[in-house]
């Protein structure tokens, strides 16, 4: 928890609470079910909670805005984000069940009203529009656009254009060029200062 509060300093005792819990709560999920690779179970908070917090960091989201976690996966980055902007709503997705049941349970531990999970695809999300989706590194960014456009709406409800905004790592030139996106890119070391996230980025791709 150390490592949130370096960053971020804000936090409501609500807030605070919830982010304090995490370590607990996904060591005892990750018993029964591997939402979470073991060997990084005890860097949580580095390499998941602080990793997803990236975007509240580098786009964060206005209030009332809405936000679609494709392949949440174990509920990164949405659960992070959920606790950090309260008054944003939240709609995670996985196509595992397993790995919703787990989300599920935790923002019921957490009381966080403002998200929703689903087992299912993105593209059987029929009539749904969100402001932004959001993303880590679950699928290339071809992918990730091709399932993100028919969800989006025009519009600005947070720091950057309406969009996709996803976090990945390695050299993504060739995934970039195949992807026949344009999309803004940000280092994370301009953030964080961690090795951790070295070779680390934020792509957004405005609608």
């Amino acid at each position: 928890m150390e490592i949130i509060s370096k960053y971020f300093d804000d936090f409501s005792p609500v807030q605070q609470e919830r982010f304090s819990r995490l370590q607990s709560l996904y060591a005892e999920w990750n018993e029964k079910i591997n939402v979470i690779s073991r060997k990084d179970i005890e860097s949580l908070y580095e390499r998941h909670v602080l990793h997803s917090l990236a975007i509240a960091a580098m786009a964060p989201f206005e209030d009332g805005a809405e936000v679609m976690d494709i392949g949440t996966g174990g509920g990164f980055p949405g659960i992070p984000l959920a606790i950090f902007f309260p008054e944003v709503k939240f709609c995670l997705v996985d196509s595992i069940g397993k790995k919703i049941n787990v989300v599920k349970a935790i923002a019921a531990e957490l009381e966080l009203t403002n998200i929703e999970a689903h087992h299912r695809r993105v593209e059987d999300l029929k009539g749904r529009k969100f402001d932004y989706t959001v993303s880590r590194a679950v699928a290339p960014l071809g992918d990730l656009w091709r399932w993100s456009k028919p969800v989006l709406r025009k519009g600005k409800k947070g720091e950057l254009e309406n969009g996709l905004v996803c976090l990945k790592g390695g050299d993504l030139h060739q995934e970039i060029s195949d992807s026949q996106c344009r999309p803004a890119v940000w280092d994370l070391t301009e953030v964080f200062e961690e090795p951790h996230f070295e070779g680390k980025y934020l792509l957004h791709v405005a609608y």
